[in-house]
């Protein structure tokens, strides 16, 4: 298995955290600049790859391109870049998942049991920045590793 994000804050960032903490392989394509909303993704994130052009929405795009499914965590109704990451799912007919962190009761087998049914091996996650949803970073993390502790 592989996780790819798109570097932001909150929930990307804790799928590659999680990925990292366990040894699994990482990577995803980040905006030009490396732009992040606390100013650029660090640069210990080593196997995540610059656009030469393009900002959040062409890194959006290129990451749904690159995995087998996308899981999007979040609360509430999908706005945003949580939303455009859906569009872009159903465009290139995608498999995607949205995990409601305040609506979903067991998000590490709702997410768990996806996973299987859509034998997906490059897992893009996506959502909330963690300035729109304080310590989703940790949430996410949380279940994310809780799935591969189980695979490990």
């Amino acid at each position: 298995m592989k996780i790819i994000s798109g570097g932001q804050t909150g929930a990307d960032r804790a799928g590659i955290d999680a990925a990292i903490a366990y040894g699994i392989p990482y990577g995803g394509w980040l905006p030009k600049g490396r732009k992040a909303e606390n100013g650029k993704v660090p640069a210990e994130y080593t196997a995540m790859v610059e656009m030469i052009r393009g900002g959040y929405p062409k890194r959006t795009e290129a990451n749904v391109v690159d995995s087998d499914g996308t899981v999007v965590f979040s609360h509430g109704k999908l706005t945003g870049g949580s939303a455009l990451t859906r569009r872009v799912c159903k465009k290139y007919g995608k498999p995607f998942l949205y995990v409601d962190l305040g609506g979903d009761s067991d998000p590490v087998y709702l997410l768990s049991d996806w996973i299987m049914e859509y034998d997906i091996q490059i897992l893009n996650v996506a959502g909330s920045r963690e300035s729109k949803h304080p310590g989703i970073h940790d949430q996410v993390k949380d279940i994310i590793s809780n799935i591969l502790k189980v695979g490990t």
